[in-house]
């Protein structure tokens, strides 16, 4: 009968041994209102949300350790991240009005595995399982110039107008694919001068302009633009495509369009929702 409880006893203990080396995901809390940093040991390669609801963003154009978080009011998600030297890294996302924290320091240790390897193995050897829906996707399968000549090809109604001596610019509404946002602008040259484009920058607006404490405006990198011209000719009109990384907008944010003409003053700003 001794022998049975100690064996008994050792099975116990070895079970919990056993759990606390299960990898448990980490939840991330987000909203509208505020920005959440996350901060990774290595420099990000791709982020990925499992819900339009939620928007990951990271400097593409330049490698960093630094990835942004935020929410719209919606159901709980996950965020993939996959940093440069393969590691693998998985959070369950949750919509919350109030932040205790705003900072995530992420580990080496917190990887759930690498894409080369699979899940990897911790300090004891003890494994790391990733779960089935964290298969990371591969950047070189986004073929940008084909996604934007189909959207050209494919138009889609320009309900965004902003006109100004003979120029108008127009713009869809965004078009979600994967983890980027893809926008089809036009600009309509119907003046006797050429128009030559200096810059078209997009931005997320918070607040009311006439009120300067509580406005903000947060430029939107494209991470791919793809035929956008540097003049438009007179009586003559282009599309292009921008694409950027998916963004959500809160109840008090809209978008704005900066239009800005080389050598003139026929510059243009429309703002929507």
């Amino acid at each position: 009968m001794k022998k049975s409880i100690t064996f008994l006893g050792l099975l116990i203990f070895m079970a919990s041994v056993e759990a606390q080396n299960v990898k448990v995901t980490d939840t991330i809390f987000a909203n509208e209102q505020m920005t959440v940093s996350m901060f990774f040991p290595d420099p990000i390669r791709q982020g990925i949300t499992g819900s339009s609801n939620y928007a990951f963003s990271f400097n593409r154009e330049r490698a960093q350790n630094l990835g942004l978080l935020q929410a719209t009011l919606g159901e709980e998600s996950n965020l993939l991240v996959v940093t440069q030297n393969g590691s693998v890294y998985s959070f369950l996302l949750w919509y919350s009005q109030k932040l205790e924290k705003l900072n995530y320091f992420i580990d080496i240790s917190d990887r759930i595995g690498h894409e080369r390897t699979g899940p990897s193995m911790d300090s004891k050897g003890n494994l790391c399982m990733a779960d089935s829906d964290t298969v990371p996707i591969n950047d070189k399968t986004l073929d940008y110039p084909k996604l934007c000549a189909q959207l050209l090809r494919n138009p889609r109604p320009f309900d965004q107008i902003k006109y100004k001596d003979g120029v108008t610019v127009r713009m869809t509404k965004s078009i979600y694919y994967l983890n980027e946002v893809y926008v089809v602008f036009e600009i309509e040259n119907g003046s006797q001068i050429d128009f030559e484009i200096n810059s078209l920058d997009l931005y997320k607006v918070n607040g009311n302009n006439k009120r300067k404490s509580s406005y903000q405006e947060t430029h939107l990198f494209p991470v791919y633009k793809f035929q956008i011209p540097k003049v438009v000719l007179r009586d003559r009109s282009v599309q292009f495509v921008s694409v950027y990384t998916k963004f959500t907008l809160g109840a008090r944010e809209s978008l704005l369009v900066k239009l800005e003409e080389l050598n003139g003053d026929r510059d243009l700003i429309l703002k929507l929702r």
